[in-house]
């Protein structure tokens, strides 16, 4: 369980194809701090399980084992090298709950359609998918790779966000442009009270 509040962005090291799955290999700084392999890690908001680990220093490499279908589902399939990623380690329970709960499951992907800055903050406007809309609300959160926004309009088929400064500064957001993907995931919230009110609607 992660909180959307991005901790450092990371660069790609490497990406690497196998017969079983993608290597992709990350330089992490703040979240290489006391990592272990089998420990979770949220890059671009995918929870993703850290399988090796390079010698500990100022930055370190973390590298993951990516299944083609997780490849397929989430804007990695688009990192280089040199890209920037965002990094979150998961929630410790005696840790503060500055976003709201982010899984690491990516739900969907967006677009970006409209990504500029407008006096101090950035606009941005993500057309998304049938199965994220529906639980899109006005005022509601929402995590964009990995990061927990709130949505400051919605229309049929997209949202907008505001970008404040430091989100701009601090995240892989400043490296987007219009036509890019971005992972999107609902918020948990909005799936159970779907599924509770579907469940007593049947009965």
């Amino acid at each position: 369980m992660f909180t959307g509040i991005v901790e450092e962005t990371g660069v790609v090291e490497r990406i690497q194809p196998t017969a079983q799955s993608i290597e992709l290999t990350v330089r992490a700084a703040v979240c290489g701090r006391g990592l272990k392999v089998g420990a979770s890690l949220a890059v671009n908001g995918c929870c993703l399980t850290v399988v090796k680990l390079g010698p500990a220093g100022k930055t370190r490499c973390v590298q993951f084992d990516l299944l083609k279908e997780t490849w397929k589902r989430t804007n990695l399939q688009f990192a280089r090298p040199g890209s920037l990623v965002n990094l979150e380690r998961p929630l410790r329970t005696d840790g503060n709950l500055g976003g709201h709960f982010v899984t690491g499951h990516i739900d969907g992907l967006g677009k970006i359609t409209r990504w500029e800055r407008l006096g101090q903050d950035h606009v941005l406007d993500i057309a998304a998918p049938a199965e994220v809309m529906r639980y899109i609300v006005f005022k509601g959160s929402v995590a964009v790779d990995g990061i927990s926004l709130t949505v400051a309009g919605v229309s049929r088929k997209g949202f907008r966000i505001w970008i404040i400064p430091h989100t701009y500064e601090v995240t892989a957001l400043r490296e987007r442009k219009v036509g890019d993907a971005v992972n999107l995931e609902a918020d948990l919230i909005g799936k159970y009270v779907e599924k509770f009110v579907s469940a007593r609607r049947q009965r």
